[in-house]
């Protein structure tokens, strides 16, 4: 090799949750490591309008830990950008890739159609981010990697995809460089989970990147199905309507399983259960099709699809929603950013009887991290909406592993990595993993700032 230098630039999820892409060169190949979408802060999603920070001609693959958003939300623009290599995952991320990138793309279109109608964009016209056709120029790209099983992407660089929880298909990747192991945590899933096993553990990391979502802070340690009991059964009897804003990969199957599972044991009031979602319908059916990755029998997952109402269309959502009667509605998106939840917000946000229970990680600058610091209002297209409903938040239902759960994953590793680099965090939970790491294992880490490049020799 005439270059024996190695290098990680930072494109995303450096001093945010969210827009997470890590380049990786090499001398002989060039592969990004994610690549996301910003959420949350205009700042944040203005950063998608921009161009690649990368030469899009000189990468020769993406490989993906998961199928989220802010994992591959980006993946149409380095298309449209000219990209034409290959983009790895797992089969299931592979599939919720591509159903969250039409369900994207398709929001995305009627958003910026409405906004054109009523004239509430600066932009004129307003244009969606990507389309319906970048998504399937997209998805064309698409190649699947066995679980496990290393792939050569040039002569010096392989790849091994490893279990991590989290969602389905949820995978860390391995990635020898010449002998050096790159290890790219993903999003690392929890120890105790109704659906899915507990993620594996490296053994072995040269350098190593680890998200820090909840790096500074534990989960409550409540029992989640008895507190979203006793949230339902209180909110029925004021006959109100309870809304969960769910992700619609693994979350609402989640929630799905929680509420099957307490009206069976008579824990709940047998109210109408309604999953509004069709990316959530579209996800749940990988769930019959891809058993060995999570835990629920097929026989099970066919009684909790039976007792629970999927909606099928817009115009049965509209019935529902103006529906006064006791009901419990799950329907996205988690963070309020967009989707069929809104439409039932519009009707119940104001109502005091009614409840929104929020189940998992709020981004900065997202309706659902406003309503979880109190807002006394939402704006919804274009619309102010007083808050009136009771505001509830389920901490135990997250899909991310919680900073005692992250060091636990850190703790199979034989030696200490040659470099921690801290990512996926807002500030305050990436200091508060690289504290911890310090103090549990006395390994120093570095949190890097967006657009930053760290360079290491290979020989």
């Amino acid at each position: 090799m005439l270059n024996q230098e190695l290098s990680i630039e930072f494109l995303g999820a450096a001093g945010t949750v969210t827009g997470s892409k890590y380049l990786v060169r090499s001398p002989d190949a060039t592969v990004l490591i994610d690549c996301g979408m910003f959420q949350g802060l205009k700042k944040l999603r203005l950063l998608n309008w921009e161009a690649p920070h990368l030469n899009v001609g000189m990468l020769d693959a993406v490989l993906l830990t998961h199928g989220h958003l802010d994992h591959v939300g980006y993946l149409p623009r380095l298309v449209k950008a000219g990209f034409r290599g290959r983009i790895l995952g797992s089969r299931p991320t592979l599939d919720i890739a591509e159903i969250i990138l039409k369900d994207s793309a398709h929001i995305q279109e009627e958003e910026a159609e409405r906004a054109n109608r009523y004239g509430y964009s600066k932009h004129n016209p307003a244009a969606p981010l990507y389309d319906s056709d970048d998504v399937e120029r997209t998805v064309r790209l698409f190649g699947n990697l066995e679980l496990d099983k290393s792939e050569s992407l040039s002569p010096n660089v392989t790849c091994r995809l490893r279990y991590n929880g989290h969602i389905l298909g949820a995978t860390f990747i391995e990635l020898d460089v010449a002998g050096k192991l790159l290890v790219f945590s993903g999003d690392i899933g929890r120890k105790v989970d109704p659906l899915l096993r507990p993620p594996e553990r490296p053994e072995r990391a040269d350098v190593l990147v680890i998200e820090s979502t909840y790096g500074d802070r534990l989960h409550d340690n409540v029992d989640a199905a008895s507190r979203l009991a006793e949230i339902i059964s209180r909110t029925a009897k004021r006959n109100g309507t309870v809304i969960i804003p769910s992700f619609a990969v693994e979350r609402t199957q989640s929630i799905m399983y929680y509420l099957w599972k307490l009206q069976a044991e008579k824990r709940i009031p047998g109210i109408p259960v309604y999953m509004d979602s069709p990316m959530g319908n579209r996800v749940l059916d990988l769930f019959h099709r891809y058993i060995p990755w999570h835990k629920l029998s097929p026989q099970d997952c066919t009684k909790m699809c039976d007792k629970i109402h999927r909606v099928a269309s817009m115009k049965e959502t509209m019935a529902i929603a103006d529906d006064r009667r006791a009901k419990i509605v799950i329907a996205g998106s988690g963070m309020i950013t967009g989707g069929r939840v809104l439409t039932y917000l519009q009707k119940h946000l104001g109502d005091p009887n009614s409840t929104v229970v929020l189940v998992g990680y709020q981004a900065t600058g997202t309706r659902g991290r406003d309503l979880l610091e109190g807002k006394k209002s939402l704006k919804i297209y274009g619309k102010v909406y007083d808050v009136g409903a009771e505001i509830e938040n389920i901490d135990g239902l997250s899909a991310h592993a919680d900073q005692a759960e992250l060091i636990d994953w850190l703790g199979n590793l034989k030696q200490p990595p040659g470099r921690i680099f801290i990512v996926h965090g807002e500030p305050e939970a990436a200091l508060g993993l690289q504290k911890e790491i310090q103090n549990k294992f006395g390994w120093k880490s570095e949190i890097p700032e967006m657009y930053q490049t760290f360079r290491m020799d290979l020989t």
